[in-house]
């Protein structure tokens, strides 16, 4: 990056807002700003537009300004004295609105600058993800019907339309007639119709159509009226009635919402009227923040620490600078406790916190606790919250005042002043990276970065640590200084209590089906499960899938029921008895009904393979009904608050199992739950990728850790098929060292990250010859400019600068009806190449073709 702190690849600098601190001298004033456009061109350069007299406008401020024929959010960058010598001043436009004042701080700009360069990705990308849902507004184009072509619309219109129309504009002309509003968006139609874009203008000309632009929908404070008492004494000529309002009002304190004080006094609008036209009151909007409404629990108060979490918590309170802390503390070990404590003082000096978690799932929880603990000065930050709720608490946060936010991965953008302190809660989980859209960011990194522009300590807790962090912090706590290292290694190695880890049992279901067990459940976990119910506890079953099954196929023919937009089997998902059976494809969400017979060959014999979440509930309703579940997955927790609704449940003692996904392993402090069941360990271990073995053991650990968290013991049982397995058999003696050890021994003969580093260059088109021959192009490409060892030589060859894997189609080659394609750059450990210019790729590749850049990806699939 540039020594300019402030300048990002683009050569962009955002100035001081103190360096126009002076008032408008009522000379014409220009300024500089940033565009939120989508062509890519146009996002690199700045355009000059005119300030208006009456606008206060500062560098940072976000805009909006008019852009052709659209309305576009910017961001103001320089205020300057003259236009450019070559631009005509009659021709620059004014600013039409400031959206928010004085957003980016410059050590914030710079995080978004460092962010743009790393990920290469477009400034103005990086700005829309950090800023929340319709800040900056972008208008659109539209195309409707003409007026009179709807009525028009049906059989008779379309075999009219037919005869002078090309395809491409029928089928245009049949979407806007089969719509209700007779209205798409264009960019809607681009993607659904193959030259759309010559189509449309087909339309426009004979008038079929017509194109209107509509505005950016953007957010904006929700204000309410409020009454508020401004007479000490009361008029003579006030009725009764006007009295007693008046009354109410100062005994609620003299200041009310109109609404509410017209339905305490169930009175009309027309007589609060009448009272501020006699001076009593004074009615006024009001700005209401629409925060996320949840519970504030009865005072929680600090806990008596073990002596490693005392540790732990005195190692962390004495850095008041940046450093990076790994804090490995097994499951139950009391981690949270210590963030808690280690918050309290940065709280009380008036600086904040920011803690990230990786599922929104995890947020109720936390959230409960942390609250319980520091009241109103915590708030959630996540996808989860409504528009308007994200809105108010990001200006909320810009209000100063100190606060913990806890959030998921975008919430490491939240604009908070004076951080104190960052903590990444079960830092390994790959949720904390993001596949798409760009940029492709890892919390991780992204909160690395900001905790050394911010001065302040970075906390990244586990107990099962990525192998990049591992290998980060232990190299170099090997190699720095106690009084100067950046780095600091802290282990949690027990439980509170001294509570033992629950004892794992591994079992063979070849076995089980050698001895006639044909049940999704073993008989240990059968019996398991039937000491949960004579007893009373709780306990988790684990499926690494959602929905019913897996597959359907054809018993007569073999055929699998497939997506007609992915190439990828759909899944079968039946609620309950009388909810109708559907496939569900869970990668771009078609659906469909389950069909009688098979489409092939008309058999009635379909056969449901594999087990996910319903299967499994299923099966144990029908050989344990008294036992009572809840299912946890993404189905089940579509709706807002669904995970606090159904863990709150849980809790409470309504049910006696969790079944579920991913989501049980990330965090649940359940101290009732003694059982933890893995039906089928499987479908972890087998997958292409080479960080498969990794997230398997993570997942496996973080799961059987829910068991035995309280007072009684727990107990784990693994369903498996390879029992032999070096994951499985180190999980079943919680022995992360030497499961790392060999891991990475392993990852470095091959450089793979943590020791390579590897650039995934992600193709996409819906068409599947263009997009290979352009996956082809840019590989050939890449080959040209890689420097060749000279093997004649009498010296050491020189290394490639990086190795070309690819191009090959992704493992699933169709998603969404899009054609995938992939090309994997891997480089040599401690090498600094010059990489590819990256931009240049994206100019050679047609317009139908999407490139994505994965920097340091985690999903290969």
């Amino acid at each position: 990056m540039s020594s300019n702190p402030n300048v990002g690849r683009s050569g962009i600098v955002l100035e001081s807002r103190a360096s126009y601190d002076q008032s408008d001298s009522g000379q014409n004033r220009w300024i500089e700003v940033l565009v939120d456009c989508p062509e890519a061109e146009a996002q690199k350069r700045l355009y000059t537009y005119r300030l208006p007299a009456q606008l206060q406008v500062q560098p940072g401020d976000i805009l909006s300004v008019p852009f052709g024929a659209q309305v576009l959010g910017a961001i103001a960058i320089r205020i300057c004295d003259a236009p450019p010598p070559d631009l005509n001043p009659a021709k620059i436009r004014d600013v039409e609105d400031v959206v928010s004042a004085g957003f980016f701080p410059p050590t914030y700009w710079q995080l978004l600058n460092q962010v743009a360069e790393y990920y290469y990705t477009q400034l103005i990308q990086v700005i829309r993800v950090a800023l929340p849902p319709g800040l900056l507004g972008r208008s659109q184009r539209r195309i409707r019907l003409a007026p009179g072509e709807g009525e028009r619309g049906g059989q008779a219109g379309q075999a009219g339309s037919a005869n002078y129309l090309s395809p491409s504009a029928c089928q245009i002309l049949e979407l806007l007639q089969a719509q209700p509003s007779g209205d798409y968006s264009f960019v809607y139609l681009q993607r659904q119709v193959r030259g759309a874009y010559r189509a449309i203008r087909e339309l426009l000309r004979v008038k079929l159509v017509e194109s209107y632009l509509e505005p950016p929908r953007t957010q904006r404070p929700k204000l309410q009226k409020a009454v508020t008492l401004v007479a000490d004494v009361f008029p003579l000529d006030l009725t009764q009635r006007q009295r007693e309002i008046l009354e109410v009002l100062r005994r609620r304190g003299g200041d009310l919402l109109l609404t509410e004080l017209l339905q305490i006094c169930n009175a009309s609008s027309s007589t609060i009227k009448t009272l501020e036209q006699k001076g009593c009151v004074v009615i006024q909007e009001r700005e209401m923040l629409r925060t996320s409404a949840e519970p504030i629990l009865a005072g929680d108060q600090p806990k008596a620490l073990t002596p490693a979490q005392s540790e732990a918590l005195e190692a962390i309170a004495s850095l008041s600078s940046f450093a990076r802390v790994l804090l490995h503390g097994v499951t139950g070990s009391g981690k949270t406790e210590v963030y808690l404590q280690a918050i309290a003082p940065i709280l009380e000096r008036g600086q904040s916190a920011l803690v990230l978690v990786p599922e929104i799932g995890l947020t109720p929880q936390l959230t409960d606790r942390f609250r319980a603990r520091f009241g109103n000065k915590v708030c959630v930050y996540h996808s989860a919250l409504s528009d308007g709720e994200r809105y108010d608490t990001w200006r909320q946060m810009l209000a100063g005042a100190a606060q913990v936010v806890i959030g998921t991965r975008s919430a490491i953008f939240a604009p908070l002043p004076r951080l104190g302190l960052i903590v990444l809660d079960e830092e390994h989980d790959s949720s904390f990276k993001q596949d798409q859209p760009a940029p492709t960011y890892h919390a991780r990194t992204v909160a690395t970065w900001r905790a050394e522009l911010e001065n302040c300590p970075l906390v990244l807790g586990s107990a099962t640590p990525s192998l990049e962090t591992w290998v980060n912090i232990t190299s170099q706590e090997l190699t720095s200084s106690t009084e100067n290292s950046l780095t600091h290694y802290l282990s949690l190695p027990e439980r509170i209590q001294s509570r033992p880890l629950p004892p794992v049992e591994v079992v063979d279901m070849r076995q089980e089906l050698q001895q006639g067990n044909r049940s999704i459940f073993s008989r240990s976990l059968q019996e398991g499960l039937q000491q949960l119910q004579d007893e009373g506890k709780q306990g988790i079953l684990f499926i690494h899938r959602r929905g019913h099954s897996t597959f359907v196929s054809c018993r007569s023919c073999g055929y699998v029921i497939e997506c007609p937009h992915c190439d990828v089997s759909l899944a079968y998902h039946h609620t309950h008895e009388e909810a109708a059976e559907l496939l569900r494809c869970h990668y771009c969400n078609f659906v469909r009904s389950h069909p009688q017979s098979c489409p092939e060959c008309g058999s009635p014999y379909l056969k449901f393979f594999g087990s996910g979440t319903q299967r499994v509930a299923q099966e144990l309703a029908q050989q344990f009904p008294q036992l009572r579940y809840i299912r946890f997955d993404s189905d089940t927790t579509r709706t807002k608050g669904a995970h606090r609704t159904l863990l709150t449940r849980f809790t409470n003692g309504e049910a006696d199992l969790l079944i579920g996904t991913q989501m049980l392993t990330k965090g649940l402090d359940i101290s009732q739950v003694t059982l933890v069941g893995v039906v089928a360990a499987d479908g972890l271990l087998h997958l292409p990728d080479y960080r498969a073995s990794e997230r398997a053991f993570q997942t496996l650990t973080q799961v059987a850790g829910r068991a035995g968290r309280g007072n009684d013991p727990g107990q784990v049982i693994i369903q498996t098929y390879t029992p032999e397995h070096a994951v499985i058999q180190a999980v079943r003696r919680h022995q992360y060292q030497s499961f790392i050890e060999t891991e990475l021994e392993q990852r470095e003969a091959l450089n793979y990250p943590p020791y390579g580093r590897l650039i995934l260059l992600r193709l996409s088109s819906t068409d599947a010859a263009e997009v290979q021959e352009t996956a082809e192009m840019l590989a050939a490409g890449l080959a040209s400019n890689t420097l060749q060892g000279d093997s004649s030589s009498d010296a050491h060859p020189t290394s490639p600068m990086y190795e070309i894997l690819g191009p090959a189609p992704a493992s699933i080659l169709r998603v969404a009806n899009r054609y995938r394609w992939q090309i994997m750059l891997k480089f040599a450990p401690d090498s600094l190449p010059e990489l590819p210019d990256f931009n240049e790729l994206r100019l050679l590749c047609p317009s139908s073709v999407s490139l994505t850049i994965d920097v340091d990806p985690l999903n290969l699939m």
